[in-house]
C-alpha cells in the first residue's frame, strides 16, 4: 500500500489520550536497581480502533543521538517482548523476576506488539482477523504515533529489524516508510526470516539430508520422485510418491523430539511422545497449543485440501474452537515461555507497564491471530528491489546456521535471487570473545546488502550467541564492515 493510501488513515489515529511522561516506566518489579536509562510503555492507537502495546527502551550511552530500531518478532501472532525478556534485553527475565542483562547498548529500541491481538495489543471490537497488508499499514501507522509522541527522536537515524515471520513484516513496512521523507530510513535487517515459502520449504529438505537427519534411502526415494532433470520440487509437487517422501522428512524434522529452532539445543520440557500427524492439542490453562509451524502447516492444509478437502476443514475446526477458547495460547516447540507470562501478567508489572484493562492475558503467541491471520506474499522479492532500487538504504539479511525452521540456505538462495553485484566474496567475519577473536559465521556482500550466517546458532540468534549477535548488530547499525 502506498504512502497517500494510508495518509487518510492517519487522519483517525491523531488524537490519543496519554503522553511520553505519562508513559514512563517510574518502577518496574524485580530489579534488584533500577536502570538510569530511560523506558516506556503505553499504546500507540492506529486504524479500526487497534491499539498497539509499545515498550520503548532508550540507549545508556547517546538517546539523542543514537539511532532509534523497531523491533518485530515473528508467528505471525508471536509478542515482540519476547525479544526484550528473551533475546537482546535490556531485561532478561528468569523465573518470576527480572535482572539487568545488557548494561551497554547502542541505539534507542521500540518493541511493539504487533498486530493487535498480540500479547498486551488489542482492539476495541475483539476481532483479531488480518492479513500482511493490513498489519503493514497499522506498522506504519504506529511508527507515525510514535513520532508524534516522541519527537526528540524524529530526525534520529531510523532502522527496521525483527525475525522470523519477520521476514515479511519488515520489509512490506519498509516499502511503505521508505515513502515517507519524515522517517529518516537508513536501512533494514531480517535474522532467520521467511522470505520465501517456496525456497524455505526446498531448501530444508537439503538441510536435513546434510545435517543426517534423513538417512540414504530416503534422499534417493526423494530424488526418484521429486526431481527431474536436475531440480527437485520439495514445495507443491503433486506427485503422490513424493508427497508421501515429504510427509517422512517431516515428521523426522518436527515431531521426532528435535529441537526445530536449533538443531543442536535440547528441547525444553523434554522430548514427548510423537503426536498423530493428524491431530492437533489445544490446552487452556495447561502448557501450550501443539500447533504446525509454517512449512508443516502450509505442506499439510494444502495437500489434504487438493486430496480430500480435509485439511480445510480441520483448519476451520481449529478456528472454531480458538474463537471460544480467547485465552489459547501456542507456545513455539521446544521453548519455555513460563518465565515471560508469569512476570508479565503479574498484577504490580501490569500497573507498571500501563497496561490496559481491554488486554488480553500475555501469552508468548496468540493462537487466534495466527489461525485467523491471512497470508498475501508467499515471497518478499519486489519488496527487497524496490528498497535496493533506492541505493541508499543497508540491508541485512542473517541466519543463525542451525535452525530448521527458516533455514540459512533458504535466505541464501533468497539473497542471490536478488542478483545484486558481488562487492565482497563470501569469508568468515570475526568478533572478539573476551581476548580471543572467534568465528562468527560467514558473510557474502553485495550492493547495499549483505547475507551473513552465526555459526552454532539457531532461530533466535541473540539468545544463542549474544557476544556475536551484538558484534554483528553494532557494525549493521554502525554501517561497519562486516
Amino acid at each position: 500500500m502506498h504512502l497517500a493510501q494510508v495518509c487518510l488513515l492517519l487522519l483517525g489515529v491523531l488524537q490519543v489520550s496519554g503522553a511520553p511522561d505519562a508513559d514512563e516506566i517510574k518502577y518496574l518489579p524485580g530489579l534488584p536497581k533500577q536502570p538510569s536509562f530511560k523506558h516506556y510503555s503505553g499504546y500507540l492507537s492506529v486504524a479500526d480502533n487497534k491499539h498497539l502495546h509499545y515498550w520503548f527502551v532508550e540507549s545508556q550511552k547517546d538517546p539523542a543521538g543514537g539511532p532509534v530500531v523497531l523491533w518485530l518478532n515473528g508467528g505471525p501472532g508471536c509478542s515482540s517482548l519476547d525479544g526484550l525478556l528473551t533475546e537482546h534485553g535490556p531485561f532478561l527475565v528468569r523465573n518470576q523476576s527480572a535482572s539487568l542483562f545488557n548494561p551497554t547498548d547502542i541505539a534507542n529500541v521500540l518493541y511493539l506488539e504487533s498486530p493487535a491481538g498480540v500479547g498486551f495489543s488489542y482492539s476495541d471490537d475483539k476481532k483479531y482477523a488480518t492479513n500482511d497488508t493490513e498489519v503493514a499499514t497499522n506498522n506504519y501507522l504506529a511508527l507515525k504515533e510514535f513520532f508524534r509522541l516522541f519527537p526528540e527522536f524524529s530526525k534520529n537515524e531510523f532502522f527496521l529489524t525483527g525475525e522470523s515471520y519477520g521476514g515479511i513484516y519488515i520489509p512490506t513496512l519498509a516499502e511503505i516508510v521508505m515513502e515517507d521523507s519524515s522517517i529518516n530510513l537508513q536501512g533494514i535487517a531480517v535474522g532467520n526470516g521467511l522470505s520465501s515459502y517456496e525456497l524455505n520449504d526446498n531448501s530444508l529438505v537439503y538441510f536435513a539430508y546434510y545435517h543426517g537427519l534423513l538417512g540414504t534411502s530416503l534422499w534417493n526415494d526423494l530424488q526418484t520422485f521429486c526431481c527431474k532433470d536436475g531440480a527437485c520440487n520439495f514445495y507443491d509437487n503433486q506427485d503422490v510418491n513424493c508427497s508421501t517422501s515429504l510427509t517422512t522428512v517431516q515428521v523426522i524434522v518436527y515431531q521426532s523430539g528435535l529441537n526445530m529452532y536449533n538443531l543442536y539445543a535440547p528441547c525444553a520440557g523434554g522430548f514427548l511422545v510423537p503426536i498423530d500427524l493428524h491431530r492437533t492439542f489445544f490446552h487452556t490453562g495447561g502448557p501450550s497449543i501443539v500447533c504446525l509451524p509454517t512449512f508443516f502447516r502450509r505442506f499439510y492444509f494444502s495437500a489434504h485440501k487438493k486430496e480430500t478437502g480435509t485439511g480445510l476443514e480441520q483448519l476451520e475446526k481449529l478456528r472454531g474452537v480458538v474463537s471460544l477458547l480467547k485465552s489459547s495460547r501456542l507456545d513455539p516447540p521446544c521453548t519455555n515461555s513460563t518465565p515471560s507470562t508469569l512476570y508479565l501478567n503479574n498484577p504490580q508489572v501490569k500497573s507498571a507497564l500501563h497496561i490496559s484493562p481491554g488486554a488480553l492475558d500475555w501469552v508468548i503467541c496468540s493462537a487466534e491471530v495466527n489461525l485467523n491471520y491471512n497470508r498475501l506474499f508467499m515471497d518478499v522479492k519486489k519488496q527487497y528491489l524496490k528498497l535496493l532500487g533506492a541505493l541508499k538504504y543497508r540491508v541485512l539479511v542473517y541466519n543463525g546456521d542451525v535452525d530448521m525452521a527458516c533455514n540459512f540456505l533458504g535466505d541464501e538462495w533468497f539473497v542471490e535471487s536478488l542478483q545484486q553485484e558481488v562487492q565482497v566474496q563470501r569469508r568468515p567475519w570475526i568478533y572478539f570473545n573476551g581476548e580471543t577473536q572467534q568465528i562468527g559465521g560467514f558473510v557474502k556482500e553485495f550492493t547495499n546488502i549483505a547475507f551473513l550466517t552465526v555459526k552454532g546458532s539457531g532461530h533466535m540468534v541473540p539468545t544463542d550467541k549474544p557476544i556475536a549477535a551484538f558484534t554483528m548488530f553494532s557494525r549493521f547499525i554502525t554501517k561497519q564492515p562486516y
